[in-house]
C-alpha cells in the first residue's frame, strides 16, 4: 500500500507540473463565451488547497470539452435553413449573411455582437449565416467565432444552387455580402449593406415593440 500511495503521489506531482502550463492554454486561449465560466471555476479550485492536482486536470479537461462542444457549427443547405426566415412568433429576428474572407462583414461583426448582448433579455434572436466554403469549413468558422467571442447562433449555409435560393431570401438581392434580414412576424426588411452600431440599432428598433 505504501508503494502504491507513493506512486500516486508522484503521478499527482507530475500532473501538477504539467497542468500549470496547461491551465493557461485551456483557460485563456480563445475560450470565447466560456471565459467567465473557466475563470470562475479556476479561481474556485485554486482556493481549495486540499484539491489534488489530478482533480485539477480533470477540471481542465472538462472545460476544454465544454469549449469544443460550445464551438460546434452546423452546416445546412437552403432547405434546412429556410424555416429560420419564417418564424411566426413575437421574436424579432436578425439574420446576417457573412463570411470570414469578407472584410466589410468582419468589420461590422463587433456591432452585431454588441447588439446581441444588449437585446439578449428581450424577445430577440440573432443568427449569423456564414457563406464560407472549402475544406474544414466548420472548424474554420468555429475558430473564428471563438476568436471574435461571438455569442449569436451561427451556421454555415452550403448550397451550390445559389441562383435558386438567393432570390428566395430577397428578390432584389444580388448575392453580395454583407447582407442582413430583419423581421418580426409579417414585417420584414432586407438590407444589402454594411451597418455601423448606430445604424443597426436604429433599424432593429423599428421592429421591437416599445415597452
Amino acid at each position: 500500500m505504501f508503494f502504491v500511495s507513493k506512486r500516486l503521489a508522484v503521478v499527482d506531482l507530475v500532473i501538477f507540473k504539467f497542468s500549470r502550463y496547461l491551465k493557461s492554454f485551456l483557460f485563456f486561449n480563445n475560450l470565447g463565451r466560456s471565459k467567465p465560466l473557466a475563470f470562475a471555476i479556476f479561481v474556485l479550485f485554486q482556493k481549495n488547497n486540499k484539491m489534488k492536482p489530478s482533480k485539477y486536470l480533470l477540471v481542465l479537461v472538462f472545460l476544454s470539452l465544454f469549449r469544443l462542444s460550445e464551438a460546434q457549427i452546423k452546416t445546412c443547405d437552403f432547405d434546412g435553413f429556410e424555416p429560420l426566415m419564417y418564424q411566426n412568433n413575437d421574436t424579432t429576428y436578425v439574420i446576417n449573411f457573412w463570411a470570414t474572407w469578407c472584410v466589410p462583414c468582419v468589420k461590422e461583426l463587433p456591432s452585431f455582437e454588441k447588439i446581441n448582448q444588449e437585446y439578449r433579455n428581450r424577445k430577440f434572436k440573432m443568427i449569423l449565416v456564414s457563406l464560407d466554403f472549402g475544406q474544414s469549413v466548420e472548424k474554420r468558422v468555429s475558430d473564428f467565432k471563438n476568436k471574435m467571442s461571438l455569442s449569436a447562433q451561427m451556421c454555415v449555409l452550403d448550397d451550390p444552387k445559389s441562383n435558386t435560393w438567393i432570390p428566395k431570401v430577397d428578390k432584389n438581392w444580388s448575392g453580395s455580402i454583407p447582407a442582413t434580414l430583419i423581421y418580426r412576424k409579417n414585417k420584414r426588411q432586407f438590407y444589402n449593406q454594411s451597418f455601423s452600431y448606430e445604424e443597426l440599432k436604429s433599424e432593429i428598433e423599428k421592429f421591437i415593440p416599445k415597452i
